[in-house]
């Protein structure tokens, strides 16, 4: 059996989705909760949801994460904050406007609430991540060149900490129960509401881009510590996000399209490509650089029998062990001829300093009688 939930079925879904309390079974656990959390006493009664509380925390994840490690990629926090007070709501709208540019279905947008998704009172509805990455990008790019920021250091940085926030915001799709994919044909594996899938098996795609992400983030984490050249990071997190992505996408039913193409595989196949190939080029003229300034011994054609060997240390130079016997030798040959000499002493000598401390013994003599 195939679902293919229909892009009217998603919208209508959205536009419902304060009506709906699941029941839920992943990988044989149940589960039961709302698509809101709390609702605040503001007006009519102002609805939190599980989504909204979801991206929230994954923002404040990767924010906390990337000031306290502003400083070890040598990024001023103060100008990095100025960065982020201004990236963070233009990416958010860079998400919702490319979503709205390869959403196949007709959006009815009428008014600047319809605009943003906001019509229905059950927050946003619409947004894509590769627009935020997209909108990161553009304006963080901007904004570091502005407050003078290292704008390479910068997406080093903000690479680490996109994939804590992806990893944490993808659990938002679990609580809206959305952002699934096709049935496993399997009754354990999978995940299932009676509301939607009618007890059938699907894939949690939001689990598997999750569990991707949290990798990629232990990975580039460990990396920033052994980091290469700049840019190396963002290059990584292109190629490993990008490649989870096209995989995951693959699987969803509810893909936006370009055409008759997924939009989300054809990005994620272009910037695995893309960095890829860069972090390749990079490594291959690294390793060129370094064996250019390989030593090559000169004047190869002499006879090293009649060559004294020296052998060189940073820091240290370490002779051939018979020039180092020899070295001893001599030193002991001086030691003896020291000593000889200090042993040998003239025999008149001898007798001068005797006489005159008997003379010197004499006088003290006299001076003690007087």
């Amino acid at each position: 059996m195939y679902i293919q939930i229909s892009y009217e079925r998603v919208l209508t879904l959205q536009l419902l989705q304060t009506l709906y309390s699941y029941n839920v079974t992943i990988f044989g656990i149940d589960l039961k909760f709302d698509s809101v959390a709390f609702t605040l006493p503001i007006g009519d009664g102002w609805d939190i949801y599980w989504y909204g509380i979801c991206i929230a925390l994954a923002f404040l994840a990767a924010v906390v994460y990337g000031f306290a490690r502003a400083k070890k990629f040598g990024i001023d926090p103060d100008r990095l904050s100025d960065v982020v007070l201004v990236t963070a709501p233009l990416a958010i709208l860079f998400a919702r406007i490319y979503y709205i540019i390869f959403y196949p279905g007709k959006l009815n947008i009428k008014t600047v609430a319809d605009f943003f998704g906001i019509s229905s009172g059950s927050g946003m509805a619409g947004i894509a991540i590769y627009g935020a990455v997209i909108g990161a990008a553009v304006v963080g790019g901007l904004m570091c060149w502005w407050r003078k920021v290292n704008i390479i250091d910068a997406f080093d940085l903000a690479s680490i900490s996109f994939l804590i926030g992806q990893a944490i915001g993808r659990w938002g799709n679990f609580f809206n129960q959305e952002a699934y994919g096709t049935p496993t044909g399997s009754k354990f594996w999978g995940m299932t509401n009676m509301e939607e899938l009618n007890g059938v098996n699907v894939h949690p795609c939001f689990l598997y881009e999750s569990l991707w992400c949290i990798l990629g983030f232990v990975l580039l984490h460990i990396l920033s510590n052994h980091r290469k050249f700049r840019g190396q990071l963002a290059l990584t997190y292109g190629v490993w996000y990008g490649f989870g992505r096209m995989i995951i996408e693959g699987l969803r039913t509810d893909s936006l399209y370009l055409g008759p193409l997924r939009i989300s595989q054809w990005v994620s196949g272009a910037l695995v490509l893309a960095c890829g190939i860069t972090l390749i080029v990079i490594f291959a003229r690294m390793k060129t650089a370094k064996k250019a300034l390989t030593y090559e011994t000169m004047f190869d054609d002499i006879d090293n029998t009649t060559v004294k060997t020296v052998t060189y240390y940073e820091g240290d130079e370490t002779e051939t062990a018979d020039e180092t016997e020899s070295d001893e030798d001599a030193f002991e040959e001086t030691a003896e001829v020291s000593t000889e000499t200090v042993t040998e002493a003239d025999p008149e000598e001898k007798d001068i300093t005797e006489e005159t401390a008997e003379e010197s013994d004499e006088t003290e003599k006299t001076e003690d009688d007087e």
